[in-house]
């Protein structure tokens, strides 16, 4: 007579999931999708995941002057305006992402998910590796702008 034996499973993990996020309407898309589709499914359980939203301010531009000099072409109160809208910006799409993740968990029951914010400065695209690599994220959910392989 043989005997089964099971191997206990191992706790479930808390998962990590990063949406990067914009002022696009790709990018809400994105994160509406996940939010309605796959989150509820990949976050049942008595685990708490958490998802990132994620921010990422783009660098100032420098321009270089006719003698070679590299620089910012405005003044200081032009630049303390610029960042001030980039700021206003970063705080507007975090509004609309965290109502878009509101309106999911409304019509889900996805409660448990923990959402957190984080905005960053720099391209992208290796904000958002750092930021993968550091989290330690389970699921990358992006937009796209349809750019191709010369903008990537």
């Amino acid at each position: 007579m043989s005997t089964l034996e099971t191997t206990p499973s191992p706790p479930e993990q808390k998962k990590v999931f990063l949406a990067a996020v914009d002022e696009s309407e790709e990018s809400m898309h994105a994160l509406s999708w996940f939010a309605n589709k796959i989150l509820p499914a990949s976050s049942s359980g008595h685990h708490r995941s958490t998802l990132v939203l994620l921010y990422i301010k783009p660098p100032r531009s420098l321009y270089l002057y006719p003698d070679g000099d590299a620089g910012h072409m405005f003044s200081a109160d032009v630049m303390t305006a610029m960042d001030k809208y980039r700021n206003d910006v970063a705080e507007c799409v975090m509004l609309k992402a965290k109502r878009v993740c509101n309106e999911a968990a409304g019509n889900n029951d996805h409660h448990h998910v923990k959402v957190e914010t984080m905005i960053e400065n720099g391209d992208a695209r290796d904000v958002i590796c750092q930021v993968v690599d550091k989290l330690c994220v389970d699921v990358l959910v992006m937009g796209s702008h349809g750019y191709g392989p010369i903008k990537r």
